[in-house]
């Protein structure tokens, strides 16, 4: 009955086997045969050339990415709920040289084509604003909701007409690729994202996550960024191993489509209290403090968010 994040459930049984496997002698950093076998492993997945790379956390993934994606004079659009605005603590302009994020407004933490719009169209096109360099997109959002691949299709058309680039956020990019049915191609790629954050640890992942490049070109410039901010472990083998091992046999997608099935049954038995339609494998319910606290008496856990005076 311990309802925390995702990030607290225990890494899955296959990547504790596949760690133990590359505890042996190999190149230091990234020049394994393991995390040398991560561009292939990702271009089956994505059905094209991409480069990836290992790190240790969510919040150097989307910012080491970002960092590459827009200058330090630019702007960042992405959703005022958004993990890099609310959860990472600054991260965004640290790694990107000061780079600002411009907050967009929407239900569930989701953008729309007319909210991003909206938001470009308030900024004056002159020296003295930051101007929007790149748009960020969190799919499934920090509430639990999906974007199909019309959807990042359409966001995707509004980077290029304003010229931006565009990161996705993935860190439960598998409970979106369940839940909506589409390929992982055409949620990135093909509807135009430039990079993704891959989330693994909220997956069955250990301690790694993957950055994907869509352009390569990129890839250069990402490994410099990872060296500098401290993300070049000298025993990537054993980062590249976990990842790997959930790409193997499609383990990540079975786990998502896990989470998401129990998430389902949950949600079933919230009735009119759930907040959010549950789509991926979050969920968020309306309860009083009186009611939270009878829960945790009775030995359940969950997080309290949002909370208010009323309750949740």
């Amino acid at each position: 009955m311990r309802f925390f994040s995702d990030n607290a459930a225990a890494a899955h049984p296959a990547v504790i086997e596949a760690i133990t496997r590359s505890n042996r002698l190999d190149t230091a950093y990234d020049g394994d045969a393991l995390s040398q076998s991560l561009d292939r492993a990702f271009s089956e997945v994505f059905e094209t050339e991409v480069r990836a790379f290992w790190v240790l956390t969510g919040t150097a993934a989307n910012c080491l990415a970002l960092a590459a994606l827009c200058p330090g004079y630019g702007g960042i659009v992405c959703h005022r709920d958004a993990h890099i605005e609310v959860d990472e603590a600054g991260a965004p302009g640290f790694f990107a040289d000061g780079a600002k994020l411009i907050l967009v407004d929407g239900p569930g933490a989701k953008l729309s084509v007319e909210s991003v719009d909206g938001a470009i169209g308030r900024v004056r096109k002159d020296v003295h604003q930051v101007q929007p360099k790149a748009l960020s997109v969190t799919n499934a959002t920090e509430y639990g909701l999906v974007y199909s691949a019309d959807e990042v299709g359409a966001l995707g058309e509004v980077a290029r007409r304003h010229g931006l680039n565009f990161h996705l956020d993935g860190a439960r990019f598998a409970n979106a690729v369940v839940s909506t049915g589409d390929s992982p191609a055409d949620l990135t790629w093909r509807a135009g994202v430039d990079a993704l954050s891959f989330g693994f640890v909220k997956n069955g992942g250990l301690n790694a996550e993957a950055m994907i490049l869509f352009r390569p070109e990129l890839a250069d410039e990402i490994a410099v960024r990872r060296k500098r901010a401290g993300h070049l472990a000298s025993k990537g083998r054993m980062f590249a191993a976990q990842i790997l091992a959930l790409l193997e046999d499609d383990r990540w997608l079975a786990n998502a489509r896990s989470a998401n099935a129990i998430a389902q049954t949950i949600a079933k038995a919230t009735g009119e209290r759930l907040i959010y339609p549950v789509e991926a494998n979050e969920i968020f319910v309306r309860a009083t403090p009186a009611e939270a606290e009878s829960l945790r008496a009775k030995g359940f856990d969950f997080y309290d968010w949002g909370r208010t005076k009323s309750g949740w």
